[in-house]
Protein backbone atom coordinates (compact mmCIF):
# COMPACT_ATOMS: atom_id res chain seq x y z
CA UNK A 1 0.00 0.00 0.00
CA UNK A 2 1.58 3.24 -1.12
CA UNK A 3 0.82 6.86 -1.98
CA UNK A 4 2.09 8.39 -5.21
CA UNK A 5 1.64 12.12 -5.77
CA UNK A 6 2.10 13.57 -9.23
CA UNK A 7 1.10 16.54 -11.35
CA UNK A 8 -2.31 16.14 -12.92
CA UNK A 9 -2.59 15.61 -16.67
CA UNK A 10 -5.53 16.10 -19.04
CA UNK A 11 -6.29 12.38 -18.66
CA UNK A 12 -7.08 13.07 -14.96
CA UNK A 13 -9.89 15.53 -15.69
CA UNK A 14 -12.69 12.93 -15.31
CA UNK A 15 -11.35 11.88 -11.87
CA UNK A 16 -10.92 15.50 -10.81
CA UNK A 17 -14.45 16.32 -11.93
CA UNK A 18 -15.73 13.38 -9.88
CA UNK A 19 -13.73 14.62 -6.86
CA UNK A 20 -15.13 18.16 -7.28
CA UNK A 21 -18.68 16.79 -7.26
CA UNK A 22 -17.97 14.56 -4.25
CA UNK A 23 -16.47 17.56 -2.45
CA UNK A 24 -19.53 19.66 -3.23
CA UNK A 25 -21.79 16.95 -1.80
CA UNK A 26 -19.57 16.71 1.31
CA UNK A 27 -19.92 20.48 1.72
CA UNK A 28 -23.71 20.13 1.43
CA UNK A 29 -23.97 21.90 -1.93
CA UNK A 30 -26.65 21.04 -4.44
CA UNK A 31 -26.00 19.78 -7.97
CA UNK A 32 -26.87 23.21 -9.41
CA UNK A 33 -24.09 24.75 -7.32
CA UNK A 34 -21.40 22.99 -9.40
CA UNK A 35 -21.73 24.03 -13.06
CA UNK A 36 -18.14 23.04 -13.94
CA UNK A 37 -17.72 20.52 -16.75
CA UNK A 38 -14.76 18.60 -18.17
CA UNK A 39 -14.04 21.13 -20.92
CA UNK A 40 -13.99 24.08 -18.51
CA UNK A 41 -11.79 22.25 -15.99
CA UNK A 42 -9.43 21.08 -18.73
CA UNK A 43 -9.10 24.63 -20.08
CA UNK A 44 -8.48 26.10 -16.61
CA UNK A 45 -5.71 23.60 -15.88
CA UNK A 46 -4.19 22.80 -19.26
CA UNK A 47 -5.43 25.39 -21.75
CA UNK A 48 -3.36 28.18 -23.30
CA UNK A 49 -4.29 30.54 -20.46
CA UNK A 50 -4.26 28.02 -17.58
CA UNK A 51 -5.02 29.65 -14.23
CA UNK A 52 -4.40 26.78 -11.83
CA UNK A 53 -2.50 23.55 -11.30
CA UNK A 54 -3.47 20.27 -9.72
CA UNK A 55 -1.91 17.27 -8.05
CA UNK A 56 -3.30 13.75 -8.08
CA UNK A 57 -2.67 11.36 -5.22
CA UNK A 58 -2.87 7.69 -6.11
CA UNK A 59 -3.25 4.85 -3.64
CA UNK A 60 -1.90 1.67 -5.17
CA UNK A 61 -2.33 3.11 -8.65
CA UNK A 62 -5.91 4.33 -8.14
CA UNK A 63 -6.78 8.05 -8.10
CA UNK A 64 -7.66 8.69 -4.46
CA UNK A 65 -7.45 12.47 -4.04
CA UNK A 66 -6.63 15.75 -5.69
CA UNK A 67 -5.45 19.21 -4.77
CA UNK A 68 -6.04 22.27 -6.96
CA UNK A 69 -3.88 25.34 -6.36
CA UNK A 70 -2.59 28.60 -7.84
CA UNK A 71 -0.34 31.50 -6.93
CA UNK A 72 -1.50 34.58 -5.08
CA UNK A 73 0.62 37.58 -4.12
CA UNK A 74 1.60 39.41 -0.94
CA UNK A 75 1.94 43.13 -1.56
CA UNK A 76 3.53 43.55 1.89
CA UNK A 77 6.23 40.99 1.11
CA UNK A 78 6.41 41.69 -2.61
CA UNK A 79 6.46 37.94 -3.20
CA UNK A 80 4.10 35.23 -4.35
CA UNK A 81 2.26 32.74 -2.19
CA UNK A 82 0.61 29.42 -2.90
CA UNK A 83 -3.16 29.21 -2.46
CA UNK A 84 -4.88 25.84 -2.12
CA UNK A 85 -8.36 26.13 -3.59
CA UNK A 86 -9.49 22.56 -2.97
CA UNK A 87 -8.12 19.37 -1.50
CA UNK A 88 -10.33 16.32 -1.49
CA UNK A 89 -9.68 12.72 -0.49
CA UNK A 90 -12.25 10.20 -1.67
CA UNK A 91 -14.22 8.94 1.33
CA UNK A 92 -13.12 5.33 0.85
CA UNK A 93 -9.45 6.41 0.85
CA UNK A 94 -9.45 8.49 4.02
CA UNK A 95 -7.34 7.48 6.98
CA UNK A 96 -4.22 6.56 4.99
CA UNK A 97 -2.44 9.93 5.35
CA UNK A 98 -3.19 10.91 1.75
CA UNK A 99 -4.44 14.41 2.62
CA UNK A 100 -1.41 15.10 4.81
CA UNK A 101 0.88 13.83 2.05
CA UNK A 102 -0.75 16.21 -0.43
CA UNK A 103 -0.37 19.13 1.99
CA UNK A 104 3.29 18.24 2.53
CA UNK A 105 3.91 18.13 -1.23
CA UNK A 106 2.16 21.49 -1.68
CA UNK A 107 4.30 22.98 1.10
CA UNK A 108 7.34 21.65 -0.76
CA UNK A 109 6.17 23.27 -3.99
CA UNK A 110 5.69 26.57 -2.13
CA UNK A 111 9.22 26.39 -0.75
CA UNK A 112 10.72 25.34 -4.12
CA UNK A 113 9.00 28.28 -5.85
CA UNK A 114 10.04 30.86 -3.28
CA UNK A 115 6.56 31.46 -1.89
CA UNK A 116 6.31 33.39 1.38
CA UNK A 117 3.14 31.63 2.45
CA UNK A 118 0.84 28.70 1.82
CA UNK A 119 -2.83 29.44 2.50
CA UNK A 120 -6.27 27.92 2.23
CA UNK A 121 -9.70 28.21 3.81
CA UNK A 122 -11.65 25.63 5.75
CA UNK A 123 -15.32 25.50 6.64
CA UNK A 124 -15.85 26.25 10.32
CA UNK A 125 -17.78 23.00 10.85
CA UNK A 126 -15.06 20.78 9.34
CA UNK A 127 -13.45 20.00 12.69
CA UNK A 128 -11.57 16.95 11.44
CA UNK A 129 -9.79 18.98 8.79
CA UNK A 130 -9.09 21.81 11.22
CA UNK A 131 -7.42 19.34 13.62
CA UNK A 132 -5.23 18.02 10.80
CA UNK A 133 -4.26 21.54 9.72
CA UNK A 134 -3.39 22.60 13.26
CA UNK A 135 -1.43 19.38 13.83
CA UNK A 136 0.80 20.14 10.83
CA UNK A 137 1.47 23.69 12.05
CA UNK A 138 -1.11 25.81 10.21
CA UNK A 139 -2.60 28.71 12.16
CA UNK A 140 -6.19 29.90 11.95
CA UNK A 141 -6.42 33.56 10.86
CA UNK A 142 -9.27 34.63 13.14
CA UNK A 143 -9.19 38.34 12.29
CA UNK A 144 -9.77 37.84 8.56
CA UNK A 145 -13.12 37.24 6.87
CA UNK A 146 -13.66 36.23 3.26
CA UNK A 147 -15.63 38.71 1.17
CA UNK A 148 -17.19 37.53 -2.08
CA UNK A 149 -19.11 39.21 -4.86
CA UNK A 150 -20.58 36.98 -7.56
CA UNK A 151 -23.42 36.55 -10.01
CA UNK A 152 -25.82 39.43 -10.40
CA UNK A 153 -24.21 41.44 -7.60
CA UNK A 154 -20.88 41.32 -9.46
CA UNK A 155 -22.43 42.21 -12.81
CA UNK A 156 -24.54 44.97 -11.32
CA UNK A 157 -21.68 46.55 -9.44
CA UNK A 158 -19.39 46.39 -12.50
CA UNK A 159 -22.00 48.06 -14.73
Amino acid sequence: MSIDIRAATPADVPDMLRFVRELAAFEKAGPDDVPVNAARLNDALFGPHAVAEALIAEWDGEAAAFALFFHNFSTWQGLKGLYLEDLYVSEAMRGHGIGSALLKRLAGIAVERGCVRFEWVVLDWNEGAIRVYERIGAKMQHAWRIMRMEGEALKGFAA
